[in-house]
């Protein structure tokens, strides 16, 4: 008896309860990106025609859209939804960040506020700039804005090679990001200077730092590396994870979830380059998962290669190649296993600006146990709490198990 939880990182099935309070009402990731595909403005050489993703339609996903918004996405109907485990869940903490999706899927809703930079140039406060400067030994930062990762980085890649100036800047999420060229600077370098970084934004309440190596020699040949590294605080209470921990059970981090989590309770961490890596990287750590145990994986690519881009056509071919890598997945799991698909925020790659939108997510069952609905559930908590069940370990403080 295992339990798997797979975070397809902000795909969201339709605006949130209070998503007017941020700017997103209407906003609807997995519906406007159907809606393309089914309009033919989502062809390109990766793909074309209508949305296809069978195997998560059979888990449920099409039916977990209408009871976020009251209709399926074009492509996505055709099933008996009578025996299928789905539902579809709002967020109880306020953002739309990454660690309070997660946290808050493990058990943990986030009952503060973070700290966000205002929309200046600058947008970092002065004293804050001079501590890091000084502590780090930088010459000093460039950007000090809200922009788009690739953007900034090809804008002033050049100047940051030649200067040795850090390129900083933010989004909308509570976020203070360093990008740096892995060969000019040095990656050790750049991880160096975030955990300073880390360390000077703690009284700010900024949730992330995060490390953004990369290389090339001139502007349109920049791109980043998978060697991002995000340092983020810690959960306020113990989580799922530290549950698992405290009972002794077998735990499999896969991607980014151990920066997430701030290393606490993520056991062994697995990466890999991309969403397929990251599969594989799935499928092999289930063989060795024992009776008992949590693998706990996120699929970043959904989010920033193509949910921060507005890359419609390639959000619309990275979901397709996740669906056809589902049955490799459901032909290993054994028949007492709990498989739990998810996702921790949107990032409607039809929306306006680069930012994460605030939406509900599915919530998609494999269970030979679970019989009752699922429904609408109004905290992400209700997941760690059915996962602790599942496993038979003490509720957590948070949420109710379907």
């Amino acid at each position: 008896m295992r339990a798997l939880i797979l975070v397809m990182d902000s795909v969201g099935i339709g605006a949130a309860p209070d998503a007017s309070l941020y700017g997103d009402e209407g906003a609807d990731t997995v519906g406007h990106i159907a809606h393309a595909c089914a309009l033919g403005h989502a062809d390109n050489d990766r793909r074309e025609g209508p949305l296809r993703i069978p195997n998560l339609v059979d888990l449920g996903l099409g039916e977990a859209c209408r009871l976020a918004t009251g209709r399926v996405p074009p492509g996505l109907d055709g099933i008996d939804a009578s025996p299928r485990q789905f539902g579809c869940a709002s967020e109880l903490s306020k953002g739309k960040d990454t660690p309070s999706g997660h946290w808050e899927i493990a058990g943990v809703p986030v009952p503060f506020d973070w700290g966000y930079f205002l929309r200046t140039i600058p947008c970092f406060p002065s004293d804050l700039v001079e501590r890091l400067c000084e502590e780090a030994a930088l010459p000093g930062i460039i950007g000090n804005r809200h922009a788009s990762g690739t953007e900034i980085i090809d804008a002033l890649g050049v100047q940051h090679m030649q200067t040795g100036e850090a390129i900083c800047y933010t989004s909308g999420d509570s976020v203070f990001q360093i990008a740096a060229h892995e060969g000019c600077f040095g990656l050790q370098r750049l991880y160096e200077v975030c955990a300073i970084a880390r360390r000077l934004l703690d009284p700010l309440n900024i949730g992330r730092v995060i490390a953004r190596p990369f290389v090339g020699t001139s502007k349109g040949d920049f791109r980043r590396t998978p060697h991002r590294r995000d340092f983020s605080v810690p959960p306020p209470e113990p989580t799922l994870l530290d549950a698992c921990v405290a009972d002794g059970r077998d735990i499999v981090s896969i991607g980014k979830i151990d920066d997430i989590f701030a290393h606490r309770g993520t056991g062994r961490n697995k990466r890999g380059d991309n969403n397929d890596a990251l599969f594989s990287c799935t499928l092999d750590s289930l063989n060795s998962l024992a009776d008992g145990g949590l693998l706990f994986a996120n699929f970043v690519d959904f989010d920033t290669v193509y949910g921060h881009r507005r890359d419609v056509a390639g959000y619309a071919a990275a979901l397709e190649a996740f669906d056809a890598r589902l049955p490799e997945l459901m032909a290993r799991l054994k028949s007492d296993d709990l498989l739990v698909i998810t996702a921790d925020h949107g990032c409607d790659p039809t929306w306006s600006g680069t930012d994460h939108t605030r939406e509900q997510v599915p919530i998609l069952l494999r269970s030979s146990t679970q019989r009752s609905p699922i429904g609408k559930r109004v905290a992400f908590s209700d997941i760690g709490a059915t996962v602790a069940a599942h496993l038979g370990l003490a509720p957590l403080r948070h949420g109710l198990p379907f």
